[in-house]
């Protein structure tokens, strides 16, 4: 018998945020449009999915499914919610989903300089006071047509 011993101690940990989302956004990507098919004794939930398009394969136990479309954002939809992109400001240099050309959603965009006045310079003055300068500034706006 040895006077050594060692001990392992595991224990599980979660992954970063950043990596959880970036596989839930792979698997959104790649969501599968599924309908749903009534059959006895098929599967343990008495239905089965099945692709919406049958030359698709079904989808796989960590696949994510929807069953509807989602409703279009870029026109106005009272009866939904959804206020269209008209008139919403969009950011000209991005690819995002903030970028000009996706949320315009291809209608193009007005370019528009303005003056905006802002509180800037600020300062703390001992105690309890804060004075800021009143600049103004040139700033282009980019808008949804």
């Amino acid at each position: 018998m040895s006077g050594s011993c060692t001990v392992k101690t595991c224990w599980m940990r979660l992954p970063s945020f950043r990596v959880i989302g970036d596989l839930l956004k792979d698997r959104f990507d790649g969501a599968s449009h599924i309908t749903s098919e009534n059959r006895r004794n098929r599967h343990k939930y008495g239905f089965q999915l099945k692709p919406f398009n049958p030359d698709h394969k079904p989808p796989g136990i960590k696949d994510l499914v929807y069953y509807e479309m989602s409703p279009g954002f870029c026109e106005k939809n009272p009866k939904l919610g959804i206020q269209g992109t008209h008139g919403r400001q969009c950011n000209e240099t991005s690819f995002g989903v903030d970028g000009c050309q996706i949320m315009c959603c291809g209608r193009g965009y007005r370019v528009q300089e303005v003056m905006v006045v802002e509180r800037c310079n600020c300062t703390f003055h001992w105690c309890c006071e804060v004075k800021c300068d009143i600049c103004r500034t040139k700033k282009v706006l980019h808008t949804c047509i």
